[in-house]
């Protein structure tokens, strides 16, 4: 994917390929900038200004990157939709909830006024909102955050999609309210039968939701696998580092955590090499000079790091090294 800036042509994403089976959540991973966002916005053909320029977006045997405004109309809400970041800003606040879940449903389906609102009543009610009907007809800013990003959530499965994309969908909310939508999306994915995309930082909700996991560092795939996989054995110093900064029960409180050193690279210029490489603890010549492949490993896990290099795993068993973050580090 490809914007034009004033200064020049910038390659947000690049080469990220992953595959979502039915009934299946698939967490992308990462900081702010690093691709989750216009990942999802372009599998859902939102992104103005952005082109793709090779690749293929597949849903049911279509190519959507392929596909015209018209078609791809036809498509979000009906077959994919989105819930995004912010609800206060993604609900139009001159409308009630109600009318605008039911313009999501008629925009869809040839169905009569009265027919889509008693269909939104009980959407309002299946998220969790009491009162459903008095509720229909209140606004966005009379509900609370939790309870606007439900009214998202219903709008999303107006029509029953194949697949709901998540984009950080509790970042606003409290710890509280925040499992309770996580534990709604997960009942509402086995009700619906859909797969679900959840784009996050927060590793913690990945270990709560996901099957597998794709982790992005400036715009491209460092590390992807089961979540199982990722969690128990990260393989990229990325996701390692991501994980070295979240707090547990048991860190000690009088140890600060390990914050990732600099920041992510402008995409205007990426470093040479691995694009992580100048944040790295464990970079070496190899890291600042050669493109990175994804390496497979056990399983479905793979890697954009050099250390695990099949070729240099086998030189390191070879001379005795035990640890290839210790050997190149």
């Amino acid at each position: 994917m490809q914007f034009k800036t004033l200064a020049g042509e910038v390659e947000a994403v690049s080469g990220v390929s992953f595959d979502i089976q039915t009934n299946e959540t698939l967490a992308i991973v990462g900081e702010s900038g690093s691709g989750k966002s216009v990942t999802a916005l372009t599998i859902m053909g939102l992104l103005n200004g952005g082109r793709i320029t090779s690749g293929k977006i597949e849903s049911n045997g279509r190519d959507m990157a392929a596909m015209k405004d018209k078609e791809l109309r036809a498509i979000r809400g009906n077959d994919i939709a989105m819930i995004f970041q912010d609800p206060m800003t993604s609900l139009d606040p001159l409308y009630s909830i109600g009318n605008q879940i039911v313009e999501s449903i008629r925009l869809h389906e040839k169905i009569s006024k009265k027919q889509a609102k008693e269909r939104a009543i009980a959407l309002i009610d299946q998220v969790g909102i009491p009162d459903a009907r008095r509720r229909y007809d209140t606004y966005p800013h009379q509900l609370s955050g939790g309870q606007r990003q439900r009214v998202m959530i219903a709008i999303a499965l107006a029509c029953s999609p194949k697949l709901l994309i998540a984009d950080e969908p509790t970042t606003a909310l409290d710890v509280t309210v925040e499992a309770q939508i996580l534990e709604l999306m997960r009942e509402l994915q086995r009700d619906f039968q859909m797969s679900l995309l959840l784009v996050t930082h927060d590793m913690g909700v990945v270990a709560e939701m996901a099957d597998k996991v794709v982790v992005l560092y400036a715009g491209q795939v460092v590390e992807k696998g089961t979540a199982a996989e990722v969690l128990a054995s990260p393989s990229h110093p990325y996701t390692e580092a991501l994980f070295e900064a979240i707090p547990t029960p048991t860190s000690d409180k009088a140890i600060p955590l390990r914050a990732i050193r600099g920041a992510v690279p402008s995409l205007l210029n990426t470093p040479d090499g691995c694009r992580f490489n100048p944040r790295c603890t464990h970079a070496w010549d190899k890291c600042r000079t050669e493109l990175v492949p994804l390496f497979n490993l056990s399983g479905e896990q793979e890697s954009r790091c050099w250390l695990r290099d099949p070729q240099l795993e086998t030189t390191a068993a070879a001379t005795g090294g035990s640890d290839l973050w210790e050997a190149k580090a």
